[in-house]
């Protein structure tokens, strides 16, 4: 077999390509395989019929076929993509390459063809231009986030509906101009921007919160994320940028952090003033009475009947009433909590009042390291209000109260059996849950209550060990 008879027999065997020759006049004079399974026609069906019947209705009635056969005898070849019909009228997008054939004495002999069916890379492509549309145009309506991009050297390049809103600019006043503009005249100077760029391109993103200006010369509070954007080849195009205009975030935070601490002063003044109070009612009006009433026993025991019973009676009363002042004192300042920590403290109290109101309790201690006195303290004041509100409000008939070290904390959890509530309306409208809420954020903590009609409450509460834990925000 010579290389003439090789070649046509390849022609002839490629299946992915049509490939085929046209005389001078654009009729069909060879047909391939390829072609065969790309437009349908066997070359039986299709040699010595016009090119023409491969093209749409309206592109024939253009005249299309006959223009490209001669723009390929101008310029020797001819290549574009476009719409052919298949032998069962079914349409499939092309790649066409058509050359024009001269003999050696530049005479026209005919056209090779070869056509390719890319109809599913042109979907593909076709599917993805519209995906890029649809993020583009999503891109360009957010409205709470900035979202544009720099060059390599930090030039805006693009600028979406938000950077407008936020920033204040239009696009056709700030595409062009250096990010930096958006920085306080100290960050600029400071070489702020091109250092965020350095990291971002060294580390593949920088995200930072900070001072930014809007176009009036105004302040906003941002949270900024740069990306950098590289090709295939690892070189860097640029970055995107996404803006968010958090001030109001940051005004509400120093705002609850300014209302702790005037809480966490307000507590801690309260518990100044409530031992001042519980040491003064001790060491006078307790001690003073005591007194009284040793001496009374003592007349009573010089004095003969029936004085002798009322001045007894006297005593009973001082005694009494030295009683109720030593319980005041123990409300104000319990005792325990400075001698023995805050389980006893808390078991103490627990027994005196849950005795008095008939409620069987219990409390467990799994505490394995123990609170500073100041989360001591709160923990024991969060404990007395959440009993008194089983005692008001929960129709219990048990409360149980578990102390636990969690997280470098101390969890406390205290559990009822009583009537519960909605969920989401445990404890609403009662002062003093206000109150326990605000007692654990002042100390850096949180206050849980989960309830449900008829299974109880159970109030939860965590406080960091010491005031300054790590981790804990001033």
């Amino acid at each position: 077999m010579d290389d003439e008879s090789r070649f046509r027999l390849l022609v002839q065997s490629v299946q992915d390509y049509g490939i085929f020759m046209l005389d001078p006049g654009g009729r069909v004079a060879s047909w391939n395989a390829g072609a065969e399974r790309i437009t349908g026609y066997a070359a039986a069906d299709i040699l010595g019929q016009h090119c023409s019947v491969l093209h749409p209705a309206e592109d024939v009635a253009a005249g299309k076929p006959g223009r490209d056969l001669e723009i390929a005898v101008e310029q020797g070849c001819l290549e574009g993509e476009g719409w052919r019909v298949r032998k069962d009228g079914t349409r499939f997008w092309a790649n066409v390459v058509i050359t024009a054939l001269f003999d050696e004495q530049g005479r026209l002999q005919g056209f090779g063809e070869v056509t390719r069916d890319v109809t599913e890379r042109r979907a593909a492509e076709l599917a993805l231009r519209e995906s890029e549309e649809r993020f583009r145009l999503l891109v360009q309506s957010v409205q709470d986030y900035g979202i544009f991009m720099l060059d390599p050297e930090g030039h805006i390049s693009s600028w979406n509906a938000g950077a407008e809103r936020i920033k204040g600019y239009a696009a056709e006043e700030i595409i062009g101009q250096h990010f930096s503009v958006f920085y306080p005249a100290e960050d600029v100077a400071a070489g702020k921007p091109a250092w965020e760029l350095e990291v971002a391109a060294a580390e593949g993103r920088l995200e930072d919160e900070g001072w930014r200006v809007r176009k009036d010369g105004t302040r906003f509070w941002a949270n900024v994320v740069i990306t950098a954007l590289r090709d295939e080849q690892g070189r860097l195009q640029g970055f995107g940028k996404v803006t968010r205009d958090m001030t109001e975030r940051r005004n509400a935070e120093q705002a609850l952090r300014e209302r702790r601490r005037l809480v966490g002063h307000l507590v801690e003044a309260q518990e100044v003033e409530r031992r001042r109070i519980a040491w003064d009612v001790h060491d006078e009006s307790i001690q003073s009475m005591v007194a009284v009433g040793m001496r009374l026993q003592l007349l009573a025991s010089r004095l003969p009947e029936p004085h002798a019973s009322a001045v007894g009676g006297l005593d009973a009363s001082v005694q009494a009433a030295i009683a109720r002042l030593r319980g005041l004192v123990s409300r104000l300042r319990p005792p325990e909590l400075d001698r023995h920590g805050l389980v006893e403290a808390v078991s103490a109290y627990v027994d005196e009042v849950a005795g008095r109101w008939g409620l069987a309790h219990t409390v467990r201690d799994e505490l394995t390291a123990e609170p500073s006195p100041e989360a001591a303290i709160t923990a024991y004041r969060i404990c007395q209000e959440a009993l008194s509100n089983v005692h008001r409000h929960a129709r219990a008939n048990r409360v149980e109260v578990t102390l636990s070290t969690v997280d470098n904390g101390t969890m406390v959890r205290i559990s009822d059996d009583g009537v519960g509530t909605a969920g989401g309306d445990a404890g609403a409208g009662h002062f003093g849950l206000v109150e326990m809420h605000e007692r654990a954020e002042a100390a850096h903590g949180w206050l849980s209550v989960t309830s449900e009609p008829g299974q109880g409450t159970t109030v939860e509460f965590w406080l960091p060990i010491l005031p300054d834990a790590p981790g804990v925000e001033p």
